[in-house]
């Protein structure tokens, strides 16, 4: 038995479990409530072929979206383990801002629900990275964190230091497509020393939230110049707002 497994039930006594969106007593430290459970939007099918984008009931499985059919995608997929909503938002916020860094493996267990990989110890997990300015006032990178989690769970090589943010780029809201790649030309790069780690392997990017996509975008042109073979992205909430209904 691990040491944390047998130092549950002490913490459990001293530090009461309970849900993080609404403060309700639950079974264990890593949970939802069932009432919390049920506010979290789940991404099902049918759904966009490409990068996962849910479709209305009536489309057939596999089908091409039509950002996708414009802009066919540099990745391999996108896993979302849910959409960006309120519950979803909360739980970001707690961990990005909030220092809950507990809620890493509760997160982390929902975005591996979502990866459909044979065998995720193939994998490189490589995280979105932080700028070192946000870095230090923050203290840690939050997709570092879900990342390191991931490879833990579900087994695969972490290459926390993989990529690098040299620009510390504005917001993107509010920018368009042509905007948003201009903001991030040369912010993102691959570090020299670990080039050889995704060079013809398969690629897993880990990130808290998924928006634009243009960070994820930024990321995944680096690690296929740098000869990765395959590259999903991965995220614990994707912000579809269109897509809401179709779960």
């Amino acid at each position: 038995m691990s040491l944390s497994a047998s130092l549950g039930p002490l913490v459990d006594f001293v530090f009461p479990p309970r849900c993080p969106l609404c403060r309700e007593a639950v079974s264990s430290q890593a949970g939802l409530c069932a009432a919390c459970w049920s506010e979290l939007a789940i991404p099902g099918d049918p759904c966009c072929g490409s990068c996962g984008r849910p479709f209305a009931e009536g489309v057939s499985a596999g089908s091409t979206c039509a950002p996708c059919f414009a802009n066919p995608p540099a990745h391999d997929g996108i896993v979302a383990a849910t959409l960006y909503n309120d519950a979803s938002r909360q739980l970001v916020l707690a961990l990005k801002h909030g220092n809950r860094l507990g809620l890493a493996p509760l997160m982390a267990r929902l975005i591996i629900a979502r990866f459909h990989a044979a065998d995720a110890q193939d994998w490189v997990v490589v995280p979105v990275p932080l700028h070192r300015w946000r870095l230090w006032r923050r203290g840690y990178n939050q997709a570092a964190v879900l990342a390191r989690e991931v490879t833990r769970l579900a087994g695969g090589m972490l290459a926390v230091d993989a990529l690098s943010r040299h620009k510390a780029t504005a917001s993107l809201g509010g920018l368009g497509r042509k905007a948003r790649k201009r903001e991030l030309s040369g912010a993102i790069r691959m570090s020299p020393t670990q080039a050889a780690k995704v060079r013809g392997l398969k690629v897993l990017l880990v990130d808290d939230v998924m928006t634009s996509g243009a960070t994820s975008d930024a990321c995944v042109a680096v690690l296929r110049k740098a000869g990765a073979a395959k590259v999903v992205v991965a995220c614990f909430a994707r912000v579809l707002d269109e897509a809401l209904d179709a779960t």
